[in-house]
This record gives structure tokens, C-alpha cells and sequence, in this order.
């Protein structure tokens, strides 16, 4: 098992997993393990698995859930990951969300993180509503925790305006970004936020890289056509000029998709094209992934966490769509119209993207969907 000084930071697609539960709030473990084995799709999908963060609706669940959410997670990486060794295959890393309400409790969720093997740990500490200084609370509270474990792990963290406690305060301060890069445990954060935002996160890093690498991982998903988008033409020159000055010349190392649930390999097709600046493919894979983000739409908004888990549930790797209570379902004649352009995505997906970055239930290798 690799120490905390070994570790840096991981590139590659993250997967923020969904919470699988019954109609009565409960976890369907065995349909939570066939979850991580489908979105790692035997080494074509996920590079990381991110347990019991906003997708996996952590903040509808109850503790035991969440520590239990992340603890099979890691017991089936850990499988998955003995039995795929390969040459190309780097195995999967589990990332925990750990955050809660109170200080108290995300502390616990750290130290039962840590003891069930989990690779990393996920921190937004702007939802944490006891917590009114961030960089003392990860400083001290989380540094004198792990510094009395047996074994450490790198924490990364997640800026989203969305989940923020206090709505006069979205995202982390810039200052607080570079004071938290400073501490050795500190490896990364994911950033659910325009680019400029995204951009102060990569000047605050650039300055610590002695110690390693910052990590940076674009949490808005689509955005990375945009980023990664070559320079043709004097637009596009421009525009990449543009991209570049907002983020100071670093682009991230990953992206976390929550779509990805449905469509792992598409999505890591798409970070691979990206990556290689190959527009063309960017655009094909780009048109798929589009349609389905423009499918989780609903007459009453955004229903995104019920449509991947619908998703999920036509192709079979689930049996049960439930969302956790408070979160937005999918009602009738919604549930229908998705069903419809469900259909519609995977047949664009065969169309434009074809095998083998076709996601199979339980990745079993064919890279086409049955």
C-alpha cells in the first residue's frame, strides 16, 4: 500500500457515483457493486471513483449510508483491481466523500475513510455549516486526525456554489486555495465554477509544486471541448489565447462526469480526444454526451441525478432509479420524453462514436452495448 508520500495526484476521468437506493431510502449493496464494476468497464472507464459526493447525494443521506456508500466502493476497486492487473490497466483509485454537515461528523467520515481503504479523500469544506474557518479547521482539525492514523491519505477539494452553506461566500477564496496547497496532504481540488474561478485555483497551486503536483479537475465536464480545443483559424487562436490566460497556462489533469455513470467509456473516449487536441472526434463525442445533458432537462429544471439513475436502470446495470428524499425525481410525462431521448443518445452514441468506447453492462469487454 503506497504511503501519502507516495501518492500524487491522479489523472483521468472521475466518476461521482450515484447512491443506489431501494424506494425506502436503502442501500442496494449488491447493485452498488455492479455500479463500480460497470463504470470501470474492465479498464476502459473510470480512472477514479468518486463515493458518496453530490452526484451519490451525500447530503440527503444519512452517516452510516455514506461511510457505507464509500466502503463498498473500495472493497469492489480493491476486487476489480487484483483481478484486472495488467500492463495498461493502472487500476482504479476510490475517492471518499467525506463531507457533512457538521465538523464533527466529516472528521468521522475521514478516520472511517482512512480505515476502509479508501485512496483519497474529497473535502468542500464551504458546506460543512459549523466550519467558519476553512483553512484552520483542514489545517489543524483534519491535519492533527490524519497525522494520528495509521494511515494517511491525500485529501482533495471540491468547490461548488451549488452545495455552499452561506450563498454570500460560492467558492473558495482565492488566498485560502494557496494557504490549503501549502499542507502536504493537500494534493488537489475539483472546481464546479467558470474558468475564471478555476483560473485563480491555478495561479494560487502554481507557486508549491516543489513538493509535487497540484491538482486541478474541471467539475463542469462539457467544459472540457472548450479548454482542450485546438488553436485553427483566428477564432479559435483567440479563443485558446483566451482560455489560457484565465487559467495561467495550466489546464486540468482530469474531469469528474457525473453522466459518466451511464456512459464511462464514452466519457473517457472524450477525455482521451481532448486530451490529444483531436477535433474531430472531439466534436463526434462531444454531439453524444451533449444530447444527453440536454435530455436530463424537465418542465419543472434539471433532473440530472434521476435521469442517470433511469439510465442506469434501462440498460440494467440497476434495477432501482430511486432518488433520496429531497432530491428532484423524475415524474411522468417527464420520465417518458427522457425514455425517449435515452433511446435517441444511444443510437447517436453507435452512430458517432462506435466500438470499443461503447459502455457494455458489467464491462465485459465487447465495447457495445446489448
Amino acid at each position: 500500500m503506497r504511503t501519502l508520500e507516495e501518492t500524487r495526484p491522479r489523472h483521468g476521468l472521475s466518476v461521482p457515483v450515484v447512491t443506489v437506493l431501494d424506494a425506502g431510502g436503502r442501500l442496494l449493496e449488491a447493485e452498488q457493486r455492479a455500479l463500480v464494476r460497470h463504470v470501470v468497464q474492465g479498464g476502459r472507464g473510470a480512472d477514479i471513483i468518486f463515493a458518496a459526493g453530490t452526484t451519490g447525494e451525500w447530503d440527503k443521506l444519512d452517516q452510516a449510508t455514506q461511510q457505507r456508500c464509500c466502503q463498498i466502493c473500495a472493497e469492489e476497486a480493491a476486487k476489480l483491481n487484483a483481478t484486472l492487473e495488467s500492463g495498461s490497466f493502472r487500476g482504479v483509485e476510490v475517492w471518499a466523500g467525506i463531507t457533512s454537515h457538521t465538523a464533527r461528523d466529516t472528521l468521522e467520515n475521514l478516520e472511517f475513510a482512512c480505515a476502509a481503504g479508501a485512496d483519497a479523500a474529497v473535502l468542500a469544506p464551504l458546506s460543512i455549516g459549523d466550519v467558519r474557518d476553512i483553512v484552520r479547521f483542514v489545517a489543524r482539525d483534519v491535519a492533527d486526525l490524519l497525522d494520528a492514523l495509521p494511515r494517511r491519505i491525500p485529501v482533495y477539494l471540491y468547490d461548488n456554489a451549488d452545495i455552499a452553506v452561506d450563498p454570500r461566500v460560492p467558492h473558495i477564496r482565492t488566498r485560502q486555495v494557496k494557504a490549503l496547497s501549502r499542507l502536504d496532504f493537500v494534493r488537489g481540488i475539483k472546481v464546479t465554477a467558470p474558468r475564471g474561478v478555476m483560473g485563480n485555483y491555478t495561479k494560487a497551486a502554481a507557486g508549491f509544486r516543489e513538493r509535487g503536483e497540484f491538482g486541478i479537475y474541471a467539475g463542469n465536464a462539457t467544459e472540457i471541448f472548450d479548454l482542450f480545443r485546438p488553436r485553427t483559424g483566428w477564432w479559435g487562436s483567440l479563443a485558446a489565447r483566451w482560455n489560457r490566460y484565465l487559467l495561467r497556462d495550466t489546464l486540468p489533469i482530469g474531469v469528474v462526469a457525473g453522466p459518466a455513470n451511464v456512459f464511462p467509456r464514452e466519457w473517457a473516449r472524450a477525455w482521451q480526444v481532448c486530451r490529444a487536441g483531436d477535433l474531430e472526434r472531439m466534436e463526434q463525442v462531444r454531439e453524444v454526451l451533449e444530447a444527453f445533458r440536454a435530455g436530463t432537462w424537465a418542465a419543472g429544471g434539471r433532473r440530472t441525478i434521476a435521469c442517470i439513475k433511469r439510465g442506469l436502470r434501462r440498460l440494467g446495470v440497476i434495477t432501482s432509479d430511486a432518488v433520496a428524499r429531497g432530491t428532484p425525481e423524475l415524474a411522468a410525462p417527464d420520465a417518458e420524453r427522457f425514455d425517449r431521448v435515452f433511446e435517441e443518445v444511444l443510437a447517436l452514441a453507435r452512430a458517432r462514436i462506435g466500438p470499443p468506447w461503447l459502455s457494455s453492462v458489467e464491462g465485459d469487454g465487447t465495447g457495445s452495448r446489448p
